[in-house]
């Protein structure tokens, strides 16, 4: 495996092609691969990672899925390393900022979280990144002050995301509050309200709303323009004809929460648990919703990807 040797990105492969589309501001959209090996099971979890980049390929967009490969940061992987990353599935670690130096040291393979597949992408020089959905704040904070790193992410690092609002296990409008105090605009995609994952809104407001692809990317290029840290959030809510029952999935939350707390499992380990729990719960009807707005975020993506690129050719 050729590595890139400037001091910046030592620890970094970019895939050829993607570094050439990135240097000529092409569309290029990145995505996680912890989706991969903790979202879903096999062969589900490859079937849906080679839907998505095909999805962006057809709506004229670069995929660059990102993974940490025998300790190398990886920008676009191969047909082979996604397989290896979906087969292994909870084998593989999952990384966020605070394990990628831990993941490069030890030569492992890692499945990059939102927070950690943010500050590759910045690293690469990728703007735009679509996801399911982003982490937040805990329900039980109060008491075990669990907070995702995704949303301090979203406070320092220059990459705009587009999901599907917060995961419906977490505290959404603690989750919104905390964003508001770090200064992460919420831009709610054809909606003003925020969604909430399997659902097409809670009852939080986002803090502003844009109806097409080129509104979101000429906030995207201000920002960078007038040199604000921070990303940008783009809420796109889940298609209505794939939104689960609100009283269903609230319902299977609620005892897949009991269970985590039952079997004593914290931290990292909650949200792939509780996501595997819900979706035995509703009997696969929340994985397919999940697949559906994994799918819908990364056309979205790609449309404002293309808009985005034009504003840097002008």
């Amino acid at each position: 495996m050729k590595r890139m040797h400037n001091k910046m990105t030592k620890h970094i492969y970019i895939d050829p092609t993607l570094n050439e589309a990135i240097k000529s501001n092409q569309p290029v959209v990145a995505l996680e691969s912890t989706i991969i090996c903790h979202g879903m099971p096999y062969p589900k979890n490859i079937e849906t990672a080679i839907e998505v980049e095909s999805i962006i390929k057809k709506h004229g967009g670069i995929p660059a899925t990102i993974a940490i490969i025998d300790g190398c940061l990886k920008v676009g992987l191969s047909s082979d390393e996604m397989q290896i990353l979906a087969k292994n599935g909870d084998n593989v670690k999952k990384i966020s900022r605070r394990d990628i130096p831990i993941c490069i040291a030890s030569r492992e393979n890692g499945a990059t979280t939102v927070s950690a597949t943010m500050i590759i992408s910045s690293m690469a020089g990728i703007n735009i990144f679509a996801t399911g959905g982003i982490g937040g704040v805990h329900r039980d904070v109060n008491s075990s002050l669990d907070i995702s790193a995704d949303l301090q992410e979203l406070a320092q690092t220059n990459v705009a995301v587009v999901c599907s609002g917060v995961k419906s296990i977490l505290d959404i409008p603690k989750t919104l509050e905390y964003l508001e105090t770090q200064g992460v605009p919420v831009i709610g995609y054809k909606t003003n309200m925020m969604p909430a994952f399997y659902l097409s809104k809670s009852e939080c407001k986002v803090d502003y709303r844009c109806e097409n692809p080129e509104e979101v990317a000429r906030i995207i290029k201000i920002k960078k323009d007038v040199n604000l840290r921070g990303g940008v959030l783009i809420a796109n809510p889940i298609p209505e004809e794939y939104s689960i029952d609100e009283s269903e999935i609230n319902t299977a939350i609620e005892e897949a929460l009991k269970e985590t707390e039952k079997r004593g499992i914290s931290g990292k380990l909650i949200t792939p648990f509780l996501l595997k729990m819900v979706a035995e719960k509703t009997e696969g009807g929340s994985l397919n919703s999940n697949i559906k707005l994994i799918q819908n975020n990364a056309l979205i993506a790609t449309e404002i990807s293309k808009k985005y690129s034009e504003f840097l050719g002008n």
